[in-house]
C-alpha cells in the first residue's frame, strides 16, 4: 500500500543526544524515536509524554515499561472501581448476571408469558435500533449531517491511505453517543459482563501508565482469542483475561499456553472440555445406564435430573474432539507451516482428553477426569507421549513451545505487531534465537526487539495502520480526553469495525493494514474524530482550543499548523495539508454570529479534521 507519508527529512544522526543513550537509533530523530515509542510500545502519546519521556531518557521509559510492577498504576485502580463484575469469581457472575430465561423461571412466569416478554424486548430492541440510525445520520448538535463534511483526503489520491474495518468485522449499529440500557437501568442481562470487561480495557488503555502491559494483554487476548457470544464463554471471560492473560502477559509462553488450556473459556470455545476417548465415552455411558435401570426400579426418576434416555443419548454423542489440538498447533505455538501433520493433530487431541470444565454452569472450574482420558501411547511430532494422565497433555504443551516452529511464528507475530506487517527476517531470526535460549522468555524476546536498529528504522517508523480500537485509544489520549463514561467510545470501536470480544474465528483481529483498510470505512474513522474533538461523544470531555493554545479568533490556517505539529510531530503529506486547507475554508468550520463581523474558528473541528488525516490512522 502507498505511503501517506511524505519524505522525511534527510537521516539525522542523534548518537550524541543524551535522551536516546543506550539505544541504537541513527535514522530517527529524537522527537521522532520518543513519538515511535510511544506508539508501538503503548496507545500514544498523552499531552506532556514526549516532553517527559525526553526527559528521563527514552531507554529508562522502555525498561519501566518491561518491568510493568515497577511502576504506579494507583491511579488507574481507582477508576477501575466503578465495574464490580472485574472482581467477581466466574461462579459470581453466573448467579448475580442469569440468562433471562433463568430469570423468568426463577420469578415464577409461565412459557407464554416469559415469551411476551422477550417479544416486548425485541419490540424495544427494534425501535431503539431506528431511533439509533436515525440519530447516526444526523451530527449531534443538530446542525446537519457529518457525512455533508468532505473527507480531508481525497479518495483518488495515489498515496493515501484509507484504514478503516475490513477482514469481516461487523459493523455495529448504534447510537454511538447513546448510554445503553445496561448502563441506565444497571441491567442484570449477562451481557453487562462483557460490557464492564471493555469498558475497564478501554479505560486501562487510555489512562494506565503500564502501557505495554496493556498492548501486551491485548496482543495476547487476540493470539489467543476467545468469543464472548459462544454459550457460557460470556461468564468465563473476566477470569480469562485476568486471571490467565493479564498474569502471563512477560512471564514464559509455555506457563502462558498452559493457563489457556486449562482456562474453561478456552476449553468451551474450542469444545475441549467435550472431548473424550471414545471408548471411556461408550464405557461411562454403559455403566450411567446400567445405574439409571437400577435407580428406575425405586420409583420415579427424579425431575430436577435429566431423563435417562435423553441423558445416555447426549453422552454416547460424546467423543474425541479436535478444534483445540487443530488451533494449539495452527494458531497458538507451530503456525499453520510448522510441519505437523493431521496425525499430529488427532494424536494432540488425544493427549488433551479428560482436560475438561466442573461444573460449567455452576462454578466453572478446570478438572481433569482420567475416565474420560485415552491411556494408550500417542505419536505427536515423532516423539513419544506416554506420560500418563493429565501429563500427556502438559508434555505436548512443552514440547510445542520449545520446537523451533513456534519460536519462529511467535517472534514474526511480535514483530509484525511492532514493527511492520512484513517484518525484516534479520530481526525475526534474533528474536526466535532469543525464546529458545531463554525458554520462551517474553520479556526477554521483547527487548531483543525493542533494542535491535530494525525497530528503530526509517522503514518502521509510522509503518503500521491503526487498528479500530488502537484509533479510538490514541485520539483519547491525544486530546487528553477525560472519559467519565467509556462505553460510547468502546461502541464507537465497533461501529469502525472491532468490536471488542466479539471476533468469532480463533484467529483474532488480524494486525495487518489489508484487514482495515477499505474505502468504506474512512468516513467512520472521520467521524468519530470530529465527534471526539467537539466534544460530542457522551462522557468525554477535552478542550481542543487549550491544547493548541489559541483561542477561536484565531487564524484557521494557524490553527491548522498548530494541530499538524501537534498531532502529526509536524510531518504531514503535502498532500494532506492541502486538502486540509481546503477544509477550514469551508463554512462550518467558520462560525460567524448574526451581530459580530468576526469569524470564530470551531478549534474542535479542525482538530477532529486533523485526527482524521492518513498520518494519524498510522502509528
Amino acid at each position: 500500500m502507498p505511503s501517506a507519508l511524505a519524505s522525511a527529512s534527510p537521516e539525522k544522526k542523534n548518537k550524541q543526544d543524551a535522551s536516546l543513550k543506550n539505544l541504537p537509533i541513527t535514522e530517527l530523530s529524537a522527537e521522532e524515536a520518543i513519538q515511535h515509542a510511544l506508539n508501538r510500545l503503548a496507545y500514544g502519546p498523552r499531552p506532556g509524554d514526549v516532553e517527559r519521556v525526553k526527559q528521563m531518557g527514552l531507554a529508562k521509559w522502555i525498561d519501566q515499561q518491561l518491568n510493568p510492577n515497577s511502576i504506579d498504576d494507583k491511579a488507574l485502580e481507582a477508576r477501575l472501581d466503578f465495574y464490580p463484575t472485574l472482581h467477581m469469581s466466574s461462579a459470581k457472575l453466573i448467579e448475580e448476571y442469569p440468562q433471562p430465561k433463568q430469570v423468568a423461571k426463577k420469578e415464577g412466569l409461565t412459557k407464554e408469558e416469559f415469551k411476551e416478554q422477550q417479544a416486548q424486548q425485541r419490540r424495544a430492541d427494534m425501535a431503539a435500533e431506528k431511533a439509533a440510525q436515525q440519530t447516526n445520520s444526523d451530527a449531534a448538535d443538530g446542525g446537519g449531517t457529518m457525512k455533508d463534511i468532505p473527507s480531508p483526503m481525497k479518495q483518488e489520491s495515489g498515496n493515501v491511505a484509507t484504514p478503516g474495518a475490513g477482514g469481516g468485522g461487523r459493523q455495529l449499529s448504534v447510537d454511538p453517543n447513546a448510554v445503553p440500557r445496561a448502563i441506565a437501568d444497571d441491567s442484570k442481562r449477562p451481557q453487562r459482563v462483557v460490557q464492564e470487561l471493555a469498558m475497564a480495557k478501554v479505560t486501562r488503555a487510555i489512562y494506565s501508565e503500564r502501557q505495554l502491559q496493556q498492548v501486551m494483554d491485548d496482543f495476547w487476548f487476540n493470539h489467543f482469542n476467545v468469543y464472548a457470544q459462544k454459550g457460557e464463554v460470556k461468564w468465563y471471560l473476566t477470569s480469562y483475561e485476568r486471571d490467565v492473560i493479564q498474569p502471563h502477559t512477560m512471564g514464559k509462553f509455555k506457563d502462558l499456553v498452559e493457563a489457556t488450556a486449562k482456562s474453561p473459556a478456552m476449553l468451551f470455545y474450542l469444545d475441549n472440555f467435550l472431548s473424550a476417548d471414545p471408548r471411556a465415552a461408550q464405557r461411562l455411558a454403559a455403566e450411567r445406564a446400567a445405574r439409571q435401570a437400577n435407580r428406575g426400579r425405586y420409583g420415579r426418576w427424579p425431575q430436577s435430573m435429566p431423563m435417562p434416555q435423553q441423558q445416555q443419548k447426549k453422552k454416547q454423542e460424546r467423543g474425541l474432539n479436535e478444534n483445540y489440538g487443530r488451533e494449539l498447533m495452527e494458531l497458538h505455538t507451530l503456525g499453520v507451516d510448522g510441519g505437523y501433520t493431521q496425525k499430529d493433530v488427532t494424536e494432540v487431541a488425544r493427549c488433551f482428553t479428560g482436560w475438561t470444565i466442573d461444573k460449567p454452569r455452576q462454578n466453572p472450574e478446570f478438572k481433569f477426569d482420567e475416565r474420560l482420558h485415552d491411556p494408550d501411547t500417542k505419536i505427536v511430532l515423532g516423539k513419544k507421549i506416554h506420560n500418563g494422565g493429565m501429563g500427556d497433555g502438559k508434555a505436548v504443551i512443552d514440547l510445542l513451545a520449545k520446537h523451533p516452529s513456534t519460536a519462529k511464528f511467535i517472534s514474526t507475530k511480535l514483530a509484525r505487531r511492532f514493527v511492520s506487517d512484513n517484518p525484516p527476517p534479520s530481526l525475526i531470526a534474533k528474536m526466535a534465537q532469543t525464546f529458545q535460549s531463554s525458554d520462551g522468555d517474553i520479556r526477554a524476546v521483547l527487548h531483543t526487539m525493542i533494542y535491535s536498529p530494525e525497530f528503530w528504522s526509517r522503514e518502521a517508523f509510522r509503518a503500521k495502520i491503526k487498528t479500530p480500537y488502537e484509533l479510538v485509544i490514541s485520539a483519547a489520549r491525544a486530546l487528553g480526553t477525560d472519559v467519565d463514561t467509556p462505553m460510547p467510545l468502546v461502541q464507537w470501536t465497533g461501529r469502525i469495525g472491532e468490536p471488542l470480544y466479539e471476533c468469532q474465528p480463533p484467529t483474532g483481529y488480524s494486525d495487518k493494514a489489508d484487514a482495515w483498510v477499505n474505502t468504506g470505512a474512512l468516513l467512520n474513522r472521520l467521524n468519530f474524530s470530529l465527534a471526539l474533538a467537539g466534544n460530542r461523544v457522551r462522557g468525554s470531555h477535552s478542550d481542543a482550543a487549550t491544547l493548541l493554545g489559541l483561542d477561536s479568533s484565531a487564524d484557521p490556517k494557524t490553527a491548522l499548523n498548530k494541530g499538524v505539529a501537534l498531532f502529526l510531530g509536524g510531518e504531514a503529506a503535502r498532500g494532506t495539508v492541502e486538502t486540509l486547507e481546503k477544509q477550514i475554508e469551508d463554512p462550518q468550520i467558520l462560525q460567524a454570529k448574526l451581530d459580530d463581523p468576526v469569524k470564530r474558528v470551531d478549534m474542535g473541528v479542525v482538530t477532529g479534521l486533523v485526527l482524521g488525516a492518513p498520518e494519524f490512522q498510522r502509528r
